[in-house]
């Protein structure tokens, strides 16, 4: 059974949502991070008003908890426009999806989170909406069933996706904008917790909010997770103010460590360097020494990893590299050739 993970950013209970929705930035000014992203969508959207048109239809993919949803409001705060948000699972029938597309006005923004989970059925029935700004539905059953189309008004589809190759191919292919999200670098991090801190009214300096931000994983809703953890340390061990000893010794004690791995973490690099000695390891033998579901490893654990360069992937599976084994202070075997693992 998996176990929950404190720097987990696929989970976001009730109150932390609350917390993250004040801490969301407002505009695209106030957006901190993904430059590209911000420098391209900025030209679309103002290009977009200057024609009083809507935006085309963006699709946004990337990692949970990079900024996905910040990013749908603040373009709907950019365009003057009302936003309604859903998610795929959250969309069933397509009686569902018709009640929120007739209730679009011009210029509306509609935004469906985890969009690769729509149903087929749901998909389908969403392409002439997205593309002729018209739906077909069936009313009655058998000999008295007649089809009515009904012409709604323009508006933007914003699909946030964190499996952009489950979408199918004919609902990327409706979509005009497309961006994809990358990991933080710690001084855009640093920048968050400084502002998240601000917000929060509470005080901290440079280096403790640069600490937090490499310990973030690259990931602003990770980012303010640990500096609420921090917050609470401060407030109860120190003097309220957070300093760069209350960082260390509050983020020790969650059990995240100078590279933002934890327990999980080093348990996944143990087991490929102890049990399958370095690797190469296949993800579901990996998945069963730790007792864990693949799919956790493959959309949770190793996306870090790889980018971090503790791990690569070859055609014959997963293998620890000598970062890896300097973290765990394990020696790297050096004999072993790179070239016989491909």
């Amino acid at each position: 059974m998996a176990e929950e993970r404190f720097i987990d950013s696929w989970q976001e209970n009730e109150e932390e949502q609350i917390i993250n929705l004040s801490l969301r930035p407002q505009d695209l000014s106030e957006f901190i991070g993904q430059k590209n992203v911000i420098s391209s969508l900025d030209i679309s959207l103002e290009a977009a008003k200057k024609r009083s048109e809507p935006i085309e239809h963006l699709l946004l993919s990337g990692p949970p908890g990079l900024g996905k949803t910040s990013l749908a409001f603040c373009v709907a705060h950019h365009m003057d426009a009302k936003l309604t948000a859903t998610s795929g699972p959250a969309i069933e029938r397509a009686g569902d999806l018709v009640g929120i597309l007739t209730n679009l006005e011009k210029g509306d923004i509609l935004f469906i989170d985890e969009i690769h989970r729509l149903s087929r059925a749901i998909e389908e029935f969403l392409y002439p909406a997205m593309e002729n700004f018209q739906i077909d539905f069936v009313i009655d059953k058998g000999p008295y069933a007649k089809s009515v189309k009904f012409n709604l008004k323009p508006f933007t589809l914003i699909g946030a996706t964190t499996r952009k190759g489950l979408l199918s191919g004919p609902l990327r292919g409706r979509f005009g904008l497309f961006f994809d999200f990358d990991f933080y670098e710690a001084e855009d991090l640093s920048a968050i917790v400084k502002r998240s801190a601000n917000l929060l009214e509470i005080d901290i300096d440079e280096t403790s909010s640069l600490e937090i931000a490499r310990r973030s994983r690259g990931c602003p809703r990770l980012c303010n997770r640990l500096l609420r953890r921090v917050r609470d340390y401060a407030q109860v061990v120190g003097k309220g103010i957070i300093t760069t000893e209350i960082t260390n010794k509050a983020l020790n004690q969650v059990g995240v460590d100078k590279e933002g791995l934890d327990d999980m973490d080093r348990k996944y690099l143990s087991a490929i360097i102890k049990i399958h000695k370095g690797g190469p390891a296949g993800i579901e033998a990996i998945a069963a020494s730790l007792g864990e579901d693949r799919q956790t490893l493959e959309d949770v654990v190793e996306p870090y990893l790889l980018k971090q360069g503790f791990i690569i992937r070859t055609p014959r599976g997963r293998v620890a590299t000598e970062i890896s084994h300097q973290h765990l202070n394990i020696p790297y075997p050096k004999e072993q050739k790179q070239d016989s693992l491909f």
